[in-house]
């Protein structure tokens, strides 16, 4: 079939690739199985595509279908960049358009094919997105791996839609249809005070940890009083938050480097959304991947609380993706002070890849190391 030879064809890349590291898998294949019927009949300009891990579901709707007028909303922009990669590689990008999580995305929508999230948060959102601004007849196709799916899900999609029946199984995945929109108010953006920082938090549903300060993060502020980052000769120096979640480090060096300029920086569209936490004039937020917008040694110093994963796959790969940014952006001199489980041990891919590195201090979990960029 045409749809197993794109499918044969379409890469991660810029995404990590290893292996054990899929373009498509069967949640992408069950999904478009399940909505067959719906993407058969729709309208051009009424299928939504959300979460689109690697252009699976909106290109193979593309050919498959011959969908046209896509849209397109990926919280990643790693994702987001994936698909823009094999869609012109297909000869595919006039079938489709990227969209911001709103009504842009969804007015008019009657199909959308939604790659489920690993959070409720995230599911929540999205949900109640979707209910309020599609088309109240709008049928939405949510699939994943079933060691992803929780029977949490189905409530979640409960609270915006008035029927959600489960798909029977295939190769350990699972498709959720929710019919029939009961439009609600938005439970997203959520704003938290955290006494212990005297700081406002600010998540959309996607961003990691949401408004809580996670303990990894509240291990590194920690450290904070001992950053002794060399000033360099240059009229501006620059502090990036690599990954930035909330962006509650960022917000911690803003108050503690008044003179300093800092980037709160992440893939994820929810976080960028979420990263100013009230310090808009302080902080710029870029949403990037790995930083790859950000100027070759400009950087003074880095702070970073990576990832472990990569979607839903335990892998190390984003990690060491982030520390070669951070020795790219960093200049001659410049620090990164990063925060890890504890038996991962980054310290030697950290001297490899940034420079000297020094274990800072350690806990029952984590591992705190500043490293200094070689000259």
């Amino acid at each position: 079939m045409v749809i197993d030879e794109l499918y044969d064809r379409l890469r991660r890349f810029p995404d990590v690739e290893a292996p054990n590291l899929f373009a498509v898998d069967g949640a992408d294949r069950l999904l478009l199985d399940e909505a067959a019927p719906a993407l058969e009949s729709a309208a051009p300009g009424t299928i939504v595509v959300v979460d689109d891990q690697y252009g699976a579901l909106t290109l193979g709707a593309a050919v498959r279908f011959g969908a046209e007028r896509i849209r397109v909303h990926q919280d990643s922009v790693v994702a987001e960049r994936a698909l823009a990669a094999n869609a012109e590689r297909e000869d595919l990008t006039d079938r489709y358009r990227s969209c911001g999580l709103d009504a842009d995305l969804l007015a008019g929508a009657r199909v959308v094919l939604l790659r489920l999230p690993r959070s409720l948060s995230a599911l929540t959102e999205i949900a109640e997105i979707v209910a309020r601004h599609a088309d109240p007849e709008v049928v939405v196709f949510a699939g994943g791996r079933d060691k992803h799916i929780s029977l949490a899900m189905n409530d979640v999609l409960a609270a915006s839609f008035a029927e959600v029946r489960a798909s029977r199984g295939r190769q350990k995945s699972r498709v959720l249809t929710a019919r029939r929109a009961t439009p609600g108010p938005a439970s997203y953006p959520v704003r938290e005070r955290l006494d212990e920082l005297g700081l406002t938090v600010v998540a959309h549903g996607a961003a990691f940890a949401g408004p809580r300060l996670d303990i990894g993060t509240r291990f590194l502020l920690d450290f904070f009083p001992r950053l002794d980052f060399p000033r360099n000769d240059t009229d501006e120096q620059i502090a990036v938050d690599l990954g930035c979640g909330t962006g509650i480090l960022a917000a911690m060096l803003a108050r503690q480097l008044p003179d300093v300029r800092l980037i709160a920086t992440d893939h994820s569209a929810a976080a960028v959304a979420s990263a100013a936490n009230g310090l808009a004039d302080r902080i710029d937020t870029l949403r990037d991947d790995a930083a790859s917008s950000i100027a070759a040694g400009s950087v003074d110093l880095v702070v970073c609380n990576p990832p472990f994963h990569i979607g839903a796959a335990v892998h190390t790969g984003a990690a060491h993706k982030m520390f070669d940014a951070a020795a790219r952006i960093l200049r001659p001199g410049g620090q990164m002070w990063t925060v890890y489980n504890r038996h991962l041990d980054y310290r030697p891919a950290l001297s490899g890849i940034v420079g000297p590195t020094r274990v800072e201090g350690r806990n029952r979990k984590f591992t705190v190391t500043r490293s200094v960029r070689s000259r």
